[in-house]
């Protein structure tokens, strides 16, 4: 059996299928997350820096990002 994948990273249509937030709100916190984690605009978001800035359960959020 394939183990299936996970990604490390997190995008605006997941926080906007994980908050119900529109995908602009989700832009907007991902740059603030960033911003506040001192990230430069090349690099990404990962799930666990979300969760922990959002304080939702990691396994949680993997589980509605899945593809």
């Amino acid at each position: 059996m394939k183990k299936r994948m996970q990604r490390l990273c997190i995008y605006p249509k997941d926080v906007q299928r994980i908050t119900g937030r529109s995908e602009r709100y989700s832009r907007n916190l991902i740059r603030k997350i960033m911003q506040e984690l001192n990230k430069k605009e090349h690099q990404f978001l990962t799930v666990s820096e979300f969760c922990n800035y959002a304080g939702i359960d990691e396994e949680k959020v993997t589980e509605m990002i899945r593809d």
